[in-house]
């Protein structure tokens, strides 16, 4: 019987596929634009997106994450100077995250996981749940939120599940 981490990797593999391809298409110039006020400008986004990678790692070496907004640690608020730091950051998480679970043994995926931010507990959850919910999940959500924003800024949308209307 396969192994929980040897069941998530062909998913992390696909999903941080598909964001790299999508970081790559953001454009450097349109970092500040944002849709609305309340929204996140595009280098917040996408340093997001880039850093959500990283939370598989925290989950993993972590027994929980305790976030304040007084002092965020950079994979909870990382907001790239350029292309560039924001792909090479990527890259290093996305690196480490793939090697920590592909290391995670079933009883270390099974094991409860916390996060909170300023106190407020956000989950608590098996440390597998944690990784599909607050790391993969939470990328194709934040993914989507940025492939809306290249199209608003008429940037070439790279297919993810198959081949976008900038692709055909």
């Amino acid at each position: 019987m396969p192994m929980i981490a040897e069941l998530l990797l062909p998913e992390f593999d696909a999903e941080v596929a598909s964001t790299r391809k999508v970081l790559v298409a953001v454009p450097e110039e349109k970092f500040d634009w944002r849709p609305h006020a309340k929204s996140f400008p595009m280098r917040e986004l996408a340093g997001h997106v880039a850093e959500l990678v990283s939370w598989t790692s925290d989950v993993l070496r972590r027994e929980r994450f305790d976030v304040t907004s007084a002092n965020p640690p950079e994979n909870a608020s990382f907001k790239p100077a350029s292309s560039k730091e924001m792909l090479e950051k990527f890259e290093g998480w996305a690196a480490k995250a793939r090697a920590d679970l592909a290391a995670a043994t079933d009883d270390a995926m099974q094991q409860e996981w916390v996060m909170t931010w300023d106190g407020y507990e956000i989950v608590r959850s098996p440390r597998y749940h944690a990784i599909r919910k607050w790391s993969l999940n939470h990328i194709v959500h934040h993914r989507g939120q940025l492939g809306v924003y290249l199209r608003l800024n008429d940037a070439k949308v790279p297919g993810v599940y198959g081949p976008s209307a900038d692709e055909q």
